[in-house]
């Protein structure tokens, strides 16, 4: 039998490893650290404690092997939306709730109602690390507080997977997209949390997080008491706090534009589903656009595209509306992908990325059900060039850089 080592190595070998945490579940001796390119990476630290069970719910769940398209009942799938169970532009009418988070607060207010109600005995998610600021760590919420406080994007690795309460039914979990993808798989048809995600361009090396401090003048050794990405405003900046309360920022396009988006790992550029199809609920920036299409961050309240993706998601959306926790307007997904052309642009040519790779040695996970050949064949020629550009950027070794 495969050891469950064995197959963790060749996920971290192929560079297809999420940084989820999800092993770590599986297998009490693994703890993901970060490694020398600043990214989260399980490493042995202890005996293991893997069965043949733990290697089997590894192999169908971990997201360097193997993802899968969701197909939930009593959905439509959108070819680059995924499934689609109810589809608005929302926001938090907490106030708090909206200026704190990314994009509306809505994730932050679902979490908070939530656990209010009793309908989850806890959130989970990531927040800062109290002790060291410029480092990500999945947390435990039980309050509105601590909902604020882990409110905002978090461009940094972190394996909420991880977290010892991530996949018990009665939690409420945030993660990225390949961790609720994890989670949905580990739980093999069986009970699982309500699964909240977001739409993610990527997971940045925590590197690129200390270039950012050190553009605004932050030292290497420098405490601080308080670091966010994004929030406290839509987009928000990127803002660090020193003990003595001053603060130094820059804008989202400085901070993710320039430093953040550059440095995203290799299994996240060649990622099928940065839109969350295996959660429930999901929400993404639904920003306004310039005249030729292309998202304006000009400063201003929050709203979010928000996505039933279950009849479960639905039933808790629409019943946050009814108890005035969300605003809400439906939206159409063709809106919500027209202002991602990130995410759009991803999905259309990964085809071609994923095949340009493959030709040059690189391996990648196994994608199942996401039409990705043929939008492809939408556009053959962009596919041809995205191919021939991904083959030679692998073979310098620059993709994976």
């Amino acid at each position: 039998m495969t050891t469950l080592d064995a197959q963790v190595g060749r996920v971290v070998a192929a560079g297809a490893c999420s940084g989820c945490g999800l092993c770590t579940r599986l297998d009490g001796g693994l703890t993901m650290t970060l490694d020398a390119a600043g990214f989260a990476r399980p490493v042995r630290t202890g005996p293991s404690t893997a069965d043949a069970a733990d290697v089997r719910a590894f192999a169908r769940s971990c997201p360097g092997r193997t993802v899968r398209a969701a197909r939930p009942p009593g959905t439509v799938r959108h070819p680059l939306l995924g499934p689609v169970a109810g589809c608005w532009e929302a926001c938090a009418t907490d106030p708090e709730a909206r200026r704190r988070g990314s994009s509306g607060g809505v994730l932050t207010a679902l979490t908070t109602w939530l656990v209010a109600q009793g309908e989850a005995v806890r959130g989970v998610g990531a927040a800062r690390d109290a002790d060291a600021p410029r480092r990500t760590v999945p947390v435990t919420i039980r309050s509105r507080a601590e909902a604020l406080e882990a409110a905002g994007s978090r461009y940094a690795p972190v394996g909420v997977c991880a977290h010892p309460d991530a996949a018990d039914p009665a939690s409420v979990t945030t993660g990225k997209p390949c961790e609720t993808a994890a989670l949905r798989a580990l739980a093999d048809g069986g009970p699982a949390p309500l699964l909240l995600s977001f739409f993610c361009a990527g997971t940045p090396s925590a590197h690129a997080t200390d270039a950012v401090l050190e553009r605004l003048g932050v030292g290497a050794g420098e405490p601080l008491t308080a670091l966010w990405y994004r929030g406290r405003g839509w987009p928000g900046s990127f803002t660090a706090q020193r003990p003595d309360g001053s603060q130094v920022a820059t804008s989202y396009h400085e901070s993710w534009g320039e430093v953040l988006g550059r440095s995203v790992q290799w299994r996240c550029k060649t990622c099928p589903d940065g839109v969350g199809e295996s959660a429930d609920v999901v929400a993404g920036d639904l920003w306004r656009t310039d005249e030729r299409g292309y998202p304006v961050f000009t400063e201003s309240d929050g709203w979010s595209a928000l996505v039933a993706r279950t009849p479960r998601g639905r039933d808790v959306v629409e019943r946050a509306v009814a108890a005035g926790v969300l605003d809400v307007r439906p939206v159409d997904p063709d809106v919500v992908m027209g202002v991602q052309p990130l995410q759009t642009t991803r999905r259309r040519t990964l085809a071609g990325r994923l095949v340009g790779a493959r030709l040059a040695g690189a391996r990648a996970p196994r994608y199942r059900g996401f039409g990705l050949v043929r939008l492809a064949l939408g556009d053959l020629r962009t596919t041809l060039r995205t191919a021939r550009g991904t083959y030679r950027r692998v073979r310098s070794g620059a993709a994976r850089s």
